[in-house]
């Protein structure tokens, strides 16, 4: 199995710089585009191998059952999902906006190695929690050596 590649968002000094009101008029395109894209997010992963088959676990809180999407194709298992963005403002001052709204994808190739027939996934107090069994083809064999 192989995941494909995500980068965590870090805090970046050069960035901040880039991005700030001054610089913004000469370095427009510069500045824009190393910002991360605020409806563009992706949830915390646990990936588990066993013997037997693979779990997934996704941190998705706050997210409807119904705004998420398992698919398997070609060996790709994919997540897709979106958190929507809080629209109710009346009254309210906010001082500081962390969580992150809008559309994501994760991704995980698995090849032939597993029997897209027993995929099951479950959510549960935004956690969706994804069990892949493995093939019989793909199941570690132990092999006898003969001794001549």
């Amino acid at each position: 199995m192989s995941l494909i590649q995500y980068r965590k968002h870090q805090i970046d000094p050069l960035r901040e710089i880039l991005n700030d009101e001054f610089f913004s008029p000469f370095f427009p395109l510069v500045g824009r585009s190393l910002v991360r894209n605020a409806s563009q997010w992706f949830p915390a992963l646990d990936v588990l191998e066993e013997k037997e088959s693979y779990t997934i676990k996704a941190d998705l809180p706050g997210i409807k059952k119904e705004d998420v999407r398992v698919s398997f194709e070609n060996g790709l298992l994919t997540i897709e999902g979106e958190r929507k963005e809080e629209t109710e403002q009346k009254d309210k001052n906010y001082h500081r906006l962390e969580r992150t709204y809008g559309h994501f994808v994760r991704s995980f190739n698995l090849g032939t190695g597993v029997d897209a027939s027993k995929i099951q996934a479950n959510y549960k107090d935004g956690v969706l929690e994804i069990v892949v069994a493995k093939s019989e083809k793909a199941k570690p064999k132990a092999i006898d050596i003969q001794v001549g």
